[in-house]
């Protein structure tokens, strides 16, 4: 019984290896015939002479290649060192073939013409498992090169047709809108890891020179050739866009087109947390990355330089703006982050995310206190003495705060006074506070709140050593209770979007932008200094509600004007007086002049609030005599109308 399953076996083994064998000698015997007899170059060979080379020559090839096991191997699955394993063996076997012709009385033959026979035999060996290798793994097609591969295969396996299964088959395939660095680097990373999600299937292109052309196999073709028949012949699942510099409207047109056309859109960048060494990496395509202006860059060696080395204390630490101050902050290397919240959870989430990102190398730390209490505060300035405070705790909800005006007064007026009063006792260097547009001839109290912080940060950089400047900006993408959000929830639930009305326009920024703005206002501040940024064209939030309808592909939702809410002004301004805007460094920041209030005139407004504490309406009231620029809503709105 062992005998004959050991027959069996070596039966099968030599069945497999025979035809290689078989094609490897008619190789050998096309070469020989080429070079040694038809070839006339360095002299015609006699008949004897042709025969002793021909039967050293296949002693030393043959006999090379059965010494290294080369018949062994199985080159359906071979790899680059089964390639060099054959090489290697047939310059083994050329060198000796040499020896041989020196010491045997051989009719002579040139080195040259010895060389080009067998290397000429090696390229063809070489060349047979190449193709018998790429008809194994692409055999499996169902088009003519399938059937040409597969014939190949019944050639090369003696009748056998044997295919491996496709690879790819259950992967996502993608089309790649880009075929530059980017683009085939994505590419190239997802054909080198076998354990990819997605496979490239084509490159789009507008580059003239690369339209026609192939980049490993994948064909490029111009956006006018990549019609929904031809991706779709291409099984495409998905576009992925890989052209960071794509104008936006263009931008804007394609996925468009290809969202209408039901293939779901990716796009290669960055992460938007900021890491160290972080990598492109495909994500979501965010609705954000289409809507509004191209997002700028503040951050310069000068603004990194500053913070390094810096024990910085974060209020609101882990809210939207605050946690991105983190993000950016880490990069330029601290001594230590104090992140100061009242919401647990956002804070510690913060934390993690930037001990995972950093590997520890960020010395992060976490308090749970609020604003409003001093005595917990100064606990934390005691334990850390921070060289730099960045206050950017605050009730922002205008709506909300109509509604409890007193709690917007008490944390974001009395809140921001505890918090420049412990920099002044412990000795912190450096007060920043993020500011706002709604600060700007406030119609609500929220932005009312606001202006009335502008005013201490002014009135105290009058007096002691702590330098103080406050940053404004406008609406913050994807910031808790932004708009954006909003209206994403209300186009997943099918609608209506609603808005308070059609002719509102608001001034939009990133969250990385708006951080990157406090950080670099900051560094460059002297004292006093209120910053404005040039925020470019204001957007009509009515554009934006369609624009997301029409991005969601969906065509049937409505857009419902729901009324001005409580406080809210159809504009929002940035500057309290053009007249004496000035220009700093950077060419996007301003500097807003504007008298400071004294501190007895600051004293006589705080105390006129602490009175009104006990009742919202005599809050508003009070609100009203301390902040002269406030305005009633329906006074500016008429003037706009």
């Amino acid at each position: 019984m062992i005998d004959t399953t050991a027959n069996t076996k070596l039966r099968k083994q030599l069945k497999v290896r025979i035809p290689l064998v078989v094609y490897d000698i008619a190789i050998f015997l096309l070469t020989d015939v080429l070079l040694l007899f038809l070839y006339q170059g360095g002299g015609r060979l006699s008949t004897q002479g042709l025969l002793q080379h021909s039967a050293i020559a296949f002693a030393c090839i043959f006999g090379i290649r059965y010494l290294v096991q080369v018949y062994r191997q199985i080159w359906r699955y071979g790899g680059i060192q089964c390639y060099i394993r054959l090489l290697l063996a047939d310059g083994v076997a050329f060198v000796l073939y040499q020896l041989l012709e020196m010491l045997f009385p051989l009719e002579e033959i040139s080195f040259v013409r010895m060389l080009a026979f067998c290397c000429m035999n090696l390229l063809g060996a070489l060349a047979i498992r190449m193709i018998y290798r790429y008809a194994y793994k692409c055999g499996y097609q169902d088009n003519w090169k399938g059937k040409v591969l597969r014939l190949l295969l019944r050639v090369f396996s003696g009748g056998r047709v044997v295919t491996e299964a496709d690879p790819d088959s259950q992967k996502i395939k993608i089309a790649i809108i880009g075929a530059g660095t980017v683009g085939v680097s994505l590419a190239e990373d997802l054909w080198a890891n076998p354990k990819a999600k997605y496979v490239p299937r084509c490159f789009i292109d507008s580059d003239p020179l690369k339209v026609g052309r192939s980049i490993h196999g994948v064909s490029v073709m111009s956006e006018d050739e990549a019609t929904m028949e031809a991706l779709r012949s291409h099984h495409i699942q998905e576009v992925v866009f890989a052209v960071p510099a794509m104008p936006r409207a263009r931008k804007m047109e394609l996925f468009e087109q290809y969202q209408q056309a039901g293939f779901k859109i990716k796009v290669f960048d960055f992460p938007t947390m900021e890491i160290p060494g972080r990598k492109r990496q495909l994500r979501e395509f965010n609705i954000e990355d289409l809507l509004m202006r191209e997002q700028k860059a503040f951050l310069d060696e000068k603004t990194c330089a500053y913070y390094k080395g810096k024990v910085i204390l974060i209020t609101g630490g882990g809210g939207s703006i605050g946690s991105e101050l983190c993000r950016q902050l880490a990069k330029m290397e601290p001594k230590q982050l104090i992140v100061v919240d009242i919401y647990e959870n956002t804070a510690y989430d913060l934390q993690q995310g930037l001990l995972f990102a950093y590997k520890g190398k960020v010395d992060i730390k976490v308090e749970i206190v609020s604003i409003t209490n001093k005595e917990g505060l100064a606990r934390v300035f005691e334990e850390y003495h921070p060289d730099i405070c960045i206050n950017a705790a605050a009730h922002k909800h205008v709506p909300l705060m109509e509604k409890n005006c007193i709690e917007a007064v008490q944390n974001n007026v009395f809140g921001t006074l505890n918090v420049i009063q412990l920099c002044e006792e412990y000795g912190c260097g450096r007060f920043m506070m993020v500011s706002t547009d709604k600060a700007v001839n406030p119609t609500n109290v929220m932005g009312a709140t606001k202006r009335l912080c502008e005013m201490v940060m002014q009135a105290y950089s009058t007096r002691g050593k702590v330098k103080c400047s406050a940053t404004r900006f406008g609406n913050v993408l994807g910031s808790a209770g932004s708009v954006i959000p909003l209206f994403k929830r209300q186009i997943a639930a099918g609608g209506p979007v609603t808005l308070t009305d059609k002719r509102i326009i608001r001034y939009f920024m990133t969250i990385p932008e708006a951080s990157q703005l406090v950080l670099v206002s900051g560094a460059m501040a002297k004292n006093g200094e209120l910053f404005v940024l040039d925020m470019g064209k204001p957007v009509k939030i009515y554009d934006l509600a369609k624009n997301m309808i029409q991005l969601s592909g969906v065509d049937e939702i409505e857009i419902v004007e729901t009324g001005l809410r409580p406080g809210e002004k159809l504009y929002e301004e940035l500057l309290v007086n053009g007249d004496s805007l000035e220009k700093t460094d950077n060419n996007l920041i301003f500097v807003e002049h504007e008298e400071p209030v004294t501190m007895g005139q600051l004293e006589d407004k705080l105390a006129i609030l602490r009175q009104a504490c006990k009742d919202d309406e005599e809050m508003r009231r009070a609100i009203r005599m301390t902040v002269p620029t406030y305005r009633s809503p329906e006074e500016v709105n008429r003037a706009v109308s």
